[in-house]
């Protein structure tokens, strides 16, 4: 694995999954890997869990983790080619770029997109210019479209529970993937990449429901099966992933913050005493219910705690195969 920026750049996730998991039971088994070798983390947008569990794995693996801020810490960052630059920006990425690949081993990235031009948000332009610029492995902590740490992490959760619960662990779960209500539009990126990542797995009954002018990128859904109806949904369900986005074809909106949406203990009943997911941060009661999060069936917490096992197992494999 040279990069990780998608379920693209691996070609075994069941192997990846039972490597954070092993990495769960035996966190510093491999603490002479990253020995030497330092890691920039490097933010675009703010974040809580991304950033600590990123640290945290980065030092299970011997590495030392630098955190840098850029929207707070930098100077204004320009990524279009050939700009002029006489506005804002005061430093072009073709500049800092293969300076911080002077500097660091892995360069992760954390951008977020603007909600407000679709083709810019999803050309995936920063992301992909400090690839092209900076000489080293290049790992996505969220990019414009895609949250991959983040879905790797919730296939571990998923595969742990079905092997906690005593069940067949080849059996194929039924996943939901709900919309649900927000006070503001939010991107795409955790809904298309959970969707990218349950296709490619290949392991479950995946349905996607959400209120009409909400679909997805077919490219990221292609092989869900699709309904507007929520509670037919939800029908023997054993996994229920709940995440907002705003609409994808107007880009940006929303249409609708129906509060029938947000799921509640009476909604689960219809499903397989369904295990609940979400990504965090969550706003309870509406999104989802105190009712729901505080339940027994709410796996919320511990779908969070697994994303140091995740980011543990992607930087192992990449270190495994980058050499200067």
């Amino acid at each position: 694995m040279n990069n990780f920026i998608s379920v693209g750049d691996v070609t075994d996730i069941e192997a990846l999954i039972k490597k954070a998991l092993f990495y769960k039971s035996n966190p510093f088994a491999d603490r002479k890997l990253g020995a030497d070798k330092c890691i920039g983390l490097i933010f675009l947008n703010p974040s809580m869990r991304t950033r600590i569990s990123t640290q945290i794995a980065a030092q299970n693996l011997g590495m030392e983790p630098i955190v840098f801020n850029v929207d707070k810490e930098g100077w204004a960052l320009e990524f279009e080619e050939e700009a002029i630059m006489s506005g804002n920006t005061v430093e072009h990425v073709k500049e800092a770029a293969p300076i911080m690949g002077k500097y660091f081993d892995i360069l992760c990235i954390r951008t977020f997109p603007s909600l407000k031009n679709k083709e810019d948000d999803y050309s995936e332009l920063h992301i992909r210019q400090f690839m092209k610029y900076a000489g080293i492995p290049v790992v996505s902590l969220e990019s414009s479209t895609l949250h991959p740490l983040q879905s790797l992490t919730d296939l571990v959760t998923i595969r742990e529970e079905l092997e906690s619960g005593g069940a067949n662990p080849d059996r194929r779960p039924k996943i939901v993937l709900t919309w649900a209500p927000h006070m503001k539009p939010l991107p795409q990126c955790v809904a298309n990449s959970f969707s990218q990542w349950v296709n490619a797995w290949g392991k479950a009954e995946f349905v996607i429901t959400h209120p009409e002018d909400y679909e997805l990128d077919e490219k990221f859904t292609r092989g869900a099966e699709i309904t507007n109806n929520q509670d037919e949904a939800l029908k023997n369900a054993d996994f229920v992933y709940v995440k907002n986005w705003s609409t994808f074809k107007d880009y940006g909106k929303i249409y609708c913050n129906d509060p029938e949406w947000m799921l509640n203990l009476e909604k689960l009943k219809a499903t397989n005493s369904a295990r609940v997911m979400h990504c965090l941060p969550v706003r309870r009661n509406v999104e989802l219910s105190d009712e729901v999060l505080d339940s027994p069936g709410s796996i919320v917490s511990r779908q969070a705690g697994n994303r140091v096992w995740a980011a543990q197992a992607v930087l192992s494999e990449v270190l495994k195969n980058w050499t200067r």
